[in-house]
């Protein structure tokens, strides 16, 4: 049954929040000098802090050999390094780099003037619509990454919270 005060059916909506994320991801993201998993990384280390590698390499998705090998590219143009965790001295964490974070904030004045400038293509009610749709959006999203933006689980200290 359709109900039109309802608006659009909920899985129809949610397909369309996903494409548009995918494809605002692919077109704002600047692969030149970094993939998407070391920009992934280096900005999960600066917003979660130091992490072990393992937990590290889990909370990205790959397996922990491919994890190694980042890091150490990172190490090696200077954008992280390992530091030792101040709770274990037998354990070595990974953190982001100074250089690391300037470079990351470099990246995202080049995207967000990108965004900006295709933004500015829309007419008023279309900047209108979409500041509205975001505005909506962005709690959604946010409670989405809830469960997975714990920094405990990269350290691997755990907290009351569900840990992945």
């Amino acid at each position: 049954m359709d109900h039109p005060d309802r608006g659009q059916d909920p899985l129809e909506t949610a397909h369309a929040l996903a494409e548009t994320a995918s494809a605002v991801i692919r077109a704002v993201t600047d692969r030149r000098d970094m993939s998407f998993t070391t920009a992934s990384t280096l900005a999960r280390l600066e917003r979660e802090g130091p992490a072990r590698l393992t937990a590290l390499a889990a909370a990205e998705g790959v397996a922990q050999p491919s994890m190694t090998q980042l890091v150490q590219r990172l190490e090696r143009r200077g954008l992280a390094s390992r530091v030792d965790d101040p709770g274990d001295g037998r354990v070595t964490l990974v953190a982001v780099t100074d250089a690391g974070r300037d470079l990351l904030a470099e990246r995202r004045r080049t995207r967000d003037a990108r965004l900006a400038g295709l933004l500015a293509e829309l007419t008023a009610e279309e900047q209108q619509a979409l500041g509205a749709a975001v505005r909506t959006a962005l709690p959604l999203v946010l409670r989405m990454l809830e469960g997975d933006a714990a920094p405990d689980h990269l350290s691997g200290r755990h907290n009351s919270g569900s840990v992945r």
